[in-house]
């Protein structure tokens, strides 16, 4: 083995060496730093035990019936059902049969007499008049509110 061979050699182990040193010195470090946050932390099951303090409770909803063609369905939104009880007992049918039946408006059309696009066209404008009770709704539970604040003041 020459002379340059062998510094070559002498410089790998060298090298080797000191990234073995700096492996190992990275791993001691984060093993502290584990250590540390670990010792910082406290226990789930010994807070549990220590104070049982419920985080959580399911509060069941309040469902609302709407009931239509003689079938009943559970909404669990109040402003909805108010708002669906306010429509006509023909846009209340249509809107039941498009979405909680899934019937298609071909169906809903020949339940109706009346045609595909007859039925769509209808179910199209019970659904804008229903948007508009429930914004006017949304709107008079605002005003309510702001009420409220004004005068809590």
């Amino acid at each position: 083995m020459t002379e340059d061979e062998a510094y070559k050699v002498h410089i790998q182990y060298t090298f080797n060496a000191f990234c073995k040193i700096v492996i190992r010195h990275a791993a001691i470090s984060k093993i502290l730093m584990l250590r540390r946050k670990w010792e910082r932390e406290v226990s789930l099951d010994y807070l549990m035990n220590e104070k049982f303090v419920q985080f959580a409770a399911w509060e069941p909803d309040e469902e609302y019936l709407f009931m239509v063609c003689e079938q009943t369905a559970l909404l669990s939104d109040e402003a909805l059902a108010a708002a669906l009880s306010c429509l006509s007992e023909q846009e209340q049918e249509e809107i039941f049969r498009y979405y909680f039946l899934r019937q298609s408006q071909r169906e809903i059309g020949a339940c109706m007499g009346r045609s595909r696009s007859t039925a769509g066209r209808h179910i199209q404008l019970g659904l804008q008049r229903l948007r508009r009770i429930m914004e006017q709704c949304m709107k008079s539970i605002i005003r309510c509110f702001i009420y409220s604040q004004i005068i809590g003041e």
